[in-house]
């Protein structure tokens, strides 16, 4: 049974419960006044925790560490339980939230043999309080959801761990299972082959670990079927009548509590894409159009019948030449005759020919077209892109034409996650964005600095003319790197990226591994390689999220991990998500920056720079100028970034407004 006054009593928002028989936050309308002064709030910097602060608290609770060691395991779970009930009827603080986190560090410690330390204390506090913890790579973050699993659970909430991807939410999931099992709570963890009985038991699981796109493709499911959204009176006659639970009904039971790891990636990364759940159709654009707009694409010349619009991602036509106009294809419908229909689709092949490309935003395995995740560098399985995009890409690789597609669901993870009662999160790297997390999730940034300082050593970024120089140079570093018995981690933007660093390492005679789509299976093997003495890793991002490289003693004494970062990306976050697998927990570790004039993200945004960079070969200067160039070019594209993820949440809001409206009239 759910216990809401401890959500409450935890939580510095207040919630409103929704009117819909499934036990999540209410959808307010605010006025425009009331936004903008609560939106002011997000102009605040991030909260820095000192560590005098962490420390005050960590004896709090280590001043129960004598008492409850002497405890059995009965009597310490009872103690546990007794400090919660004790917490649904008073306001919480240090003080009464100390007891029940002392109970769990000592069961921890039971379990695996270790005690959490000050600033993992400090993180479950902030998650509990629905509040976005930003700790340091290294730090046991999954421990520390854990903890706050482990705590919201056993007042009989529901508990939602999400991930970026359904491996490591198996993953967190066993690994942390014993230490619920010793409070008696169950837990589970969702993966996309399951089907939906079993679906059903993971989620009514106390805690259960899943990924994000799981679990809103599950709760548009329930909305598909008319579960979980009609009105509270309604459902309860209906158990009157055919004896059936509401949460039997749903897939998803509730929105009580909910930890997104990796926040930042899963709130701002993936949200500008929403998610939607449709059906397969014959679809509006026939297959002999399809080709036929991509062999007239292809007739068409850049700069001069069209523009590329490569930093909006965007292609400018306006009309077809006269003389490039291919004939359309006999027998289709007379729609692909107008001037404008057909204008918009050739747009579109364009699109799919100048900006997506192979080994970069999409991969072919067994003759299907798969999207690659630019920001983790995994592969999105059973996605496809929308109004036609996905087939053009196809007829231009020349592989089988999937069927169109209808939509029955959309929803933004923006408009999802805000209907939770409790929200919280973890990452690394919140500082970047915490005024759009306060403005769109209403989560305030908490920064925690490491347990222990970090002896991570920054070198001065390399700038080459071009990719082939920046390349060999890369394989050069890497291997006199490697031969002081350190472990060196090469990370790149893209699959193609990392084939050609794998090629000049190669050239060189120089033993490595490669990571990206392709080997994506065999990833946990690879990491747990990445540490070992001499190594040489190539990955795409896949290595800089949710992925812990241990390093062997002798690579620790050697000097540790060294990072090469081969291309600066659109957001700083990422970039510093890779330089953090180095340095972990007080290691000793370094990074360099090795990138060329003809990255596309500085020809996109930073022309004047490559062009004195060019001219310059001062290295220092260099460093410098590169260093500025790179804050331009970052500033930049976050601003557009922010501006289509403002943009389609407010579109998502004003859609889901006329549907209620348009369900209201009906």
């Amino acid at each position: 049974m759910s216990n809401l006054s401890v959500i409450k009593n935890l939580s510095l928002q207040p919630f409103y419960l929704s009117h819909v028989s499934r036990e999540e936050q209410k959808d307010r309308e605010l006025h425009k006044f009331e936004i903008f002064f609560a939106n002011l709030i997000g102009w605040i910097p991030a909260k820095k925790i000192s560590r005098r602060v962490i420390l005050k608290f960590s004896k709090k609770i280590t001043q129960y560490k004598p008492e409850l060691s002497y405890q059995e395991d009965e009597q310490l779970i009872q103690t546990f339980h007794n400090a919660l009930i004790e917490l649904s009827t008073k306001k919480a603080s240090h003080n009464n939230v100390a007891i029940v986190l002392a109970c769990i560090g000592e069961a921890i410690y039971r379990v695996f043999n270790i005690y959490p330390h000050p600033v993992q204390f400090m993180g479950a506090y902030i998650l509990l309080t629905g509040q976005l913890a930003e700790m340091p790579t290294g730090e046991g973050k999954t421990l520390v959801a854990g903890m706050a699993s482990t705590f919201m659970a056993a007042t009989g909430n529901y508990v939602h761990v999400l991930t970026t991807n359904a491996y490591l939410a198996q993953r967190d999931e066993e690994e942390l299972r014993p230490l619920f099992s010793f409070f008696k709570l169950s837990s589970g963890s969702i993966n996309s082959e399951m089907e939906i009985p079993e679906r059903k038991q993971n989620y009514q699981q106390q805690i259960c670990y899943v990924s994000a796109n799981e679990i809103v493709f599950d709760y548009l499911k329930d909305h598909i079927s008319g579960k979980g959204t009609q009105p509270r009176q309604i459902e309860n006659l209906r158990h009157l009548s055919f004896g059936q639970t509401i949460n039997e009904t749903m897939i998803v039971p509730a929105l009580h509590f909910c930890i997104v790891d990796e926040a930042d990636s899963v709130f701002i990364d993936e949200a500008q894409t929403p998610m939607v759940i449709s059906q397969e159709a014959e679809g509006l654009i026939e297959p002999d159009v399809i080709h036929w707009a991509i062999e007239q694409a292809k007739q068409l010349e850049a700069h001069t019948d069209f523009e590329i619009r490569e930093a909006e991602h965007h292609i400018h036509i306006d009309y077809l030449p006269e003389d490039k106009i291919i004939p359309l294809p006999e027998g289709v419908r007379p729609i692909w005759y107008n001037h404008a229909w057909k204008i918009l689709l050739v747009q579109q092949a364009l699109t799919a020919i100048h900006l997506y490309h192979k080994d970069q935003q999409y991969i072919i395995q067994e003759n299907k077209i798969q999207i690659v995740d630019e920001s983790t560098g995994r592969i999105m399985a059973d996605r496809s892109w929308e109004q036609g995009l996905h087939q053009l890409i196809e007829a231009k690789e020349g592989v089988e034409l999937s069927k169109g597609r209808d939509t029955l669901a959309k929803m933004t993870f923006q408009r999802f996650f805000r209907r939770y009662l409790l929200l919280s999160g973890l990452t690394g790297t919140g500082l970047e964005v915490s005024r759009e997390l306060w403005m769109i999730y209403r989560l305030k940034v908490c920064q925690i600095p490491p347990n222990i300082p970090s002896k991570r050593q920054q070198y001065r970024h390399r700038y080459f003319k071009t990719n082939d120089q920046k390349y060999k140079a890369i394989a050069i570093h890497a291997r006199s790197i490697a031969d002081q018995n350190r472990a060196v981690l090469i990370g790149t933007r893209s699959i193609e990226a990392s084939e050609s660093i794998s090629d000049a390492l190669t050239a060189l005679n120089i033993a490595h591994i490669v990571l990206n789509a392709r080997q994506d299976s065999q990833e946990a093997a690879i990491i747990a390689e990445a540490g070992q003495s001499g190594k040489i890793t190539v990955a795409t991002n896949m290595a800089g999220r949710g992925t812990d490289i241990k390093l062997h003693l002798e690579t620790k004494q050697a000097g540790g991990l060294h990072v090469i970062l081969t291309e600066f990306h659109e957001s700083a976050r990422i970039d510093r998500q890779l330089y953090g697998r180095s340095g972990r927990q007080g290691d000793q570790g370094s990074c360099v920056a090795y990138v060329s004039g003809t990255d596309e993200l500085l020809l996109q945004n930073t022309k004047w720079f490559v062009y004195l960079l060019n001219i310059i070969s001062i290295i220092f200067i260099q460093h410098y100028l590169l260093i500025l160039a790179v804050k331009h070019m970052q500033k930049k594209c976050q601003k557009r970034a922010y501006r289509n993820r403002i943009s389609m949440f407010k579109q998502d809001k004003k859609l889901n407004s006329q549907i209620g409206f348009a369900g209201k009239i009906y």
